[in-house]
């Protein structure tokens, strides 16, 4: 029998919920392109629940324990006495999130002498070491397009607030004011402004779409260049780089996945090619910015906002230095963890499971690592080196 080892977000500070704002969550049978959404063989929660924090389980534990496994769920995963730590050894299974990643080294994964499958419960498996992964045969899996039109609607979020001063302005209402001068003094319409995303993949496509309304001009770089007829329907411009892309646009977008080509990539250098005064919105990962230069850039009004809710590491410090830059919209990791996502991302670790268990093949989607190489999705959007 597998052991099996999740490690999960913390419950709410308030208890676990006993009702929800909402009796339940819209139904979605595919997303954008035809992929169907998760299929496993049976729920054991109701979409619209929280699952996705430690009282969740995922909804797991009656199947689990019904084929006779072992799951331990935790939120503790940092330090060499945390329960992540210490109960690894023997783990067959880790299930961990991108919001709350445990984060498998390859010192962890050295350890890990049982360990099998690693699976996320969302979207990017930057968490684990994927060349250990490789080298060791450990199978990588995530619910590829769960959460990602999730996250793309943060996106858009993020730019009208940056870019309409939404935050500050709302700060004055609770605050008692009415200082209207002081709200519009940092807002602008987005209407006809350039806005452009490094990687157009699920995410980045859907926020090129949704942006389209608001008569912006359209631009894009990545290693996979769009069909033409997308190009066409919207009317968006490819750069051959990043370089490139931040060169012309007010507004930028991060949408790739962190790998080595991505990491570090807006560094001091590339901000200072930006327009003055442009925004920056990140909910890719923490590790496609350079922290510091962040910063940088907000003190010297090279970037008019940055907004994201992707840390290094995660959770982030009291004392991260973006928790108190100017002219920011952070927010904790979320976009793709909303209960309508979770709803997806839930099932579809359960599918994967069940493939697993059943020595089933895991959907060519859902795969990053498998049988010693990047494989399926792992293929198109990462590497290695």
């Amino acid at each position: 029998m597998a052991k099996i080892l999740c490690v999960l977000y913390d419950d709410p500070v308030t208890g676990y919920p006993t009702s929800y704002p909402r009796d339940e969550v819209p139904r979605v049978d595919h997303y954008p392109g035809g992929q169907t959404v998760p299929s496993p063989e049976k729920l054991d929660f109701v979409p619209g629940q929280l699952v996705g924090s430690v009282s969740g389980e995922l909804g797991l534990r009656a199947f689990l324990e019904s084929l006779g496994h072992t799951l331990v769920v935790t939120s503790d995963k940092e330090g060499p006495d945390s329960v992540f730590e210490r109960e690894l050894p023997d783990a067959e299974i880790v299930i961990s999130q991108p919001f709350w990643p445990a984060y498998l080294t390859a010192e962890r994964i050295a350890k890990a002498e049982n360990l099998r499958l690693a699976i996320t419960a969302g979207i990017g498996s930057d968490h684990v070491d994927l060349s250990s992964a490789i080298e060791r045969g450990i199978t990588v899996a995530e619910v590829t397009y769960s959460n990602s039109i999730s996250v793309a609607e943060h996106v858009v979020m993020m730019i009208l607030a940056l870019v309409r001063n939404y935050i500050p302005s709302h700060k004055w209402v609770l605050d008692g004011g009415w200082n209207i001068a002081d709200c519009s003094a940092r807002a602008y319409d987005l209407e006809a402004m350039d806005v452009g995303t490094v990687a157009a993949g699920r995410i980045g496509l859907a926020v090129l779409r949704r942006l389209k309304p608001f008569d912006v001009k359209l631009h894009y770089t990545d290693r996979h260049r769009l069909a033409p007829e997308i190009e066409k329907e919207l009317n968006a411009t490819w750069h051959p780089d990043a370089e490139s892309l931040v060169r012309a646009c007010d507004v930028v977008t991060i949408n790739a996945p962190l790998h080595p080509e991505t990491e570090n990539l807006f560094d001091d250098a590339l901000l200072a090619k930006m327009k003055r005064g442009a925004y920056l919105i990140n909910t890719a990962r923490g590790r496609i910015v350079n922290r510091d230069a962040v910063v940088r850039a907000l003190e010297s009004g090279q970037l008019a906002g940055y907004a994201g809710d992707v840390w290094y590491p995660q959770p982030a410090p009291a004392d991260h230095p973006w928790r108190g830059m100017p002219h920011h919209g952070m927010t904790p990791h979320t976009s793709g963890t909303t209960l309508s996502a979770q709803a997806r991302y839930a099932a579809g670790t359960r599918e994967i499971l069940e493939c697993y268990f059943q020595g089933r093949p895991i959907r060519p989607e859902y795969l990053i690592v498998d049988g010693g190489a990047l494989a399926g999705t792992g293929q198109h959007s990462y590497s290695t080196r």
